[in-house]
């Protein structure tokens, strides 16, 4: 992962060789998105204990089982099948990515939600705090041991992507500013206009042997093909 680019955009370089801007979330957000997540538990575990109170004295094991199911398996088991993102991240547009980028999986959240423990002493998540403060990606210290990254989920998307049922392979191989600006155009071509994607994609023609809206397909396409969406 090298420096920052602009403010809390984090560069990293994916496998192809391409620059992608990870937007890093600050403790901020994460923190709010962790006090609805709270809540949500809060409520869950009182609607759980409501039900399980019914059945006497088996009901209150079951409570304290299934509070500890609660508190440690919400988070882990959200993040792992919900695309990085909890109730209170996907709230807040937050989600959990591993640092080049790609999608977290079962491993990476177990370890980056056990080490709360860790985050949260002395109080407070005290800990937590003060290594996402000093952090240039504002990682807590479950985030560094699990090689994970909190990033704007939604502010990442409304830049918009290539579409993904166009892939093109490019006909020769690309130098790494011509792969930049090929996937800079699918992030952000679809927030213009039409005629100025194809006025774009004729300056590309080169490269794609197209021009107007054949050439923005194709450009779309090779983005797509350089994100490994095939």
């Amino acid at each position: 992962m090298r420096g920052p680019v602009l403010d809390t955009y984090r560069e990293v370089i994916t496998p192809e060789g391409v620059a992608l801007q990870l937007p890093a979330a600050g403790p901020v957000p994460r923190a709010v998105a962790w006090g609805v997540d709270l809540v949500v538990r809060i409520a869950l575990m009182f609607v759980i204990s409501l039900l399980l109170g019914l059945l006497g004295k088996l009901g209150s094991g079951l409570t304290l089982i299934a509070a500890f199911l609660v508190q440690w398996g919400y988070m882990i088991v959200l993040e792992a099948l919900w695309h990085g993102q909890t109730l209170g991240k996907r709230t807040m547009g937050l989600r959990v990515v591993l640092a080049n980028g790609a999608p977290i999986g079962w491993p990476a959240a177990i370890t980056r939600n056990l080490l709360r423990v860790v985050d949260m002493l002395p109080f407070a998540y005290a800990a937590g705090l003060l290594v996402s403060l000093v952090d240039p990606c504002a990682r807590r210290l479950g985030d560094l041991a699990a090689g994970t990254l909190v990033v704007h989920a939604e502010r990442r998307e409304r830049s918009g992507q290539a579409p993904v049922n166009a892939v093109f392979v490019p006909p020769a191989t690309l130098r790494p500013e011509e792969q930049a600006a090929i996937v800079a155009f699918g992030e952000r071509a679809p927030r213009l206009t039409p005629e100025r994607q194809a006025e774009l994609a004729d300056l590309a023609e080169p490269l794609t042997s197209a021009r107007g809206p054949a050439g923005v397909l194709r450009l779309f396409g090779m983005a797509n093909w350089l994100l490994g969406r095939r």
